[in-house]
């Protein structure tokens, strides 16, 4: 099961939609019924998942973000494995991308300085 459905349950979470896609998997916001919260999972696609260094590298961005505590990296709250689907649960923040808002209007000069300085 590559794509996600709404109502698909993965371990304790209950999907709600896709969110996003990015290089090495796809992100759902979903529920986590044990804690009810909402989260992001990012689930990478079996067929990456077979690939060492692919899934190598999926663990190591957990584990980097799990290290760090700053407002502006997420939390990571589990990294696991469902049979063959694997994931990271994150902490779902609500919002707008930095890719939407410049599709929007263009961002003022103490706008940009505002948004590289929380990148960095």
């Amino acid at each position: 099961m590559d794509e996600l459905l709404p109502d698909t349950i993965l371990s304790h979470y209950l999907v709600v939609s896709k969110i996003g896609a990015g290089g090495i998997g796809d992100v759902y916001l979903a529920q986590d019924t044990k804690l009810d919260r909402k989260v992001a999972l990012k689930v990478l696609p079996r067929a990456l998942a077979i690939d060492d260094d692919v899934m190598r590298r999926f663990v190591q961005e957990a584990k980097a973000a799990s290290a760090l505590n700053h407002p502006n990296i997420i939390t990571i709250h589990e990294i696991g494995e469902i049979g063959d689907e694997h994931f990271i649960a994150s902490e779902f923040i609500e919002g707008e991308t930095l890719r939407s808002r410049l599709r929007r209007s263009p961002m003022s000069l103490a706008q940009v300085l505002d948004a590289g300085i929380q990148i960095s």
